[in-house]
């Protein structure tokens, strides 16, 4: 899998103002605003991510995922 490929994934499950993945082929990083975001804690957030890997991650063409998931208030303000 490129980064290509799973950007695209996550963006046709997961509707999203800003999206970043990077990674090695095997372990992921991914930045991931979304208005879905809005009013979930962490882990909820990750897991609505991780929903739309599929069984990606299950049959380990995704080995690991790390992500930092926001709204897109708490984007905007993160410094850059």
């Amino acid at each position: 899998m490129t980064a290509d490929q799973l950007k695209a994934l996550i963006a046709a499950h997961l509707p999203c103002e800003h999206l970043e993945v990077d990674g090695d082929g095997r372990h992921w990083y991914a930045v991931v605003v979304s208005t879905e975001f809005e009013g979930k804690r962490a882990i909820a957030r990750h897991q609505r991510v991780y929903a739309t890997l599929g069984d990606k991650v299950k049959t380990d063409e995704v080995h690991a995922l790390s992500i930092k998931a926001f709204t897109p208030a708490e984007w905007a303000a993160q410094p850059r």
